[in-house]
């Protein structure tokens, strides 16, 4: 396989200058590539030198993994747009560039990552993956007989019903839930449904990785054994996999434009819907010597 780039992209990369002043340079005769003058269309591969008016060009560094576990406090964005106020990434003020992994919504607490690891993110938040997130739930008032096993076995929300999940009261008016969802302002919803609101909500799990007893607002970096252990987690999942239907967010809870970061997100947002009914525009054409099905059309992209 071919791991060689052209030379003046590798100049462009050090930073040293645009592609365009590379070529120029290169014409120029103010390039040597292992000591001979270098010549447009020029490839650079690992462990070649190149020279421009003499000095030696570098390799840019490869950007060093970062995974990291914060206690996000109530009332920071999970957002990568700096223009919205109180803003995750402002927020932790990382010296590289990072985005979160999945949402938290604006008034919960507790666990989230953040990364610059693009291949994990896309692994840990495909719906088909069924990562599970445990939540400490304060309620506004005691719960009443019957509340665990209606939580449990799912509540109609967002026009679905929501998957079966774990819940253990731990008082009178909270407890813990785990979920493999993560629908928009899904536990809130759920107990909306049930005639309760919800005074906190702290995620204190994610997979196997605990919140523990990191303060609110204070982050760390993830223990080699912690990434190692996030890694063989998602080891079997393919992050190009198609993810569930997508559930528009309240406008209160997530700004107007979504960052890169958080579009793998959105794939949690819904549980499979019924497929709708082709509409009269999908209809085939009398002449059309087979009628095709719904799916048919669907799979050839003729659905308008």
């Amino acid at each position: 396989m071919d791991l060689s780039i052209s030379l003046n992209k590798f100049i462009s990369d050090t930073g040293y200058c645009s592609r365009r002043e590379a070529d120029k340079l290169i014409e120029s005769g103010r390039v040597l590539l292992n000591g001979r003058p270098a010549r447009l269309g020029n490839r650079y591969e690992e462990g070649d030198e190149v020279e421009v008016d003499g000095s030696l060009i570098t390799a840019p560094k490869k950007d060093k993994l970062v995974y990291i576990a914060l206690n996000k406090p109530a009332g920071i964005t999970t957002t990568t747009e700096m223009h919205i106020p109180g803003n995750i990434i402002s927020y932790v003020n990382h010296p590289k560039r990072i985005f979160p992994i999945g949402r938290l919504d604006k008034d919960s607490e507790g666990l989230i990552f953040l990364t610059n690891d693009g291949n994990i993110v896309n692994k840990i938040l495909r719906a088909g993956n069924k990562h599970e997130k445990e939540y400490i739930v304060k309620l506004n008032k005691p719960a009443e007989q019957g509340f665990v096993a209606r939580m449990s076995t799912g509540v109609p929300i967002l026009d679905t019903v929501t998957a079966p999940c774990k819940v253990v009261m731990s008082g009178r008016q909270t407890f813990s839930i785990t979920l493999v969802q993560g629908l928009n302002r899904q536990i809130r919803r759920m107990c909306e449904a049930l005639g309760y609101s919800v005074v906190s909500l702290k995620r204190v799990r994610i997979m196997n990785i605990q919140l523990g007893t990191l303060a609110t607002g204070k982050w760390r970096n993830l223990s080699d054994a912690e990434v190692a252990m996030l890694k063989a987690s998602v080891s079997g999942s393919d992050n190009t996999a198609k993810a569930s239907p997508k559930v528009k967010a309240a406008p209160s809870e997530r700004p107007r434009r979504e960052s890169p970061a958080a579009k793998p997100e959105k794939a949690l947002k819904q549980s499979a819907k019924p497929a709708k009914k082709a509409d009269g525009n999908n209809t085939p054409p009398p002449s059309s010597p087979k009628k095709s099905s719904y799916k048919d059309y669907r799979s050839k992209g003729k659905r308008k």
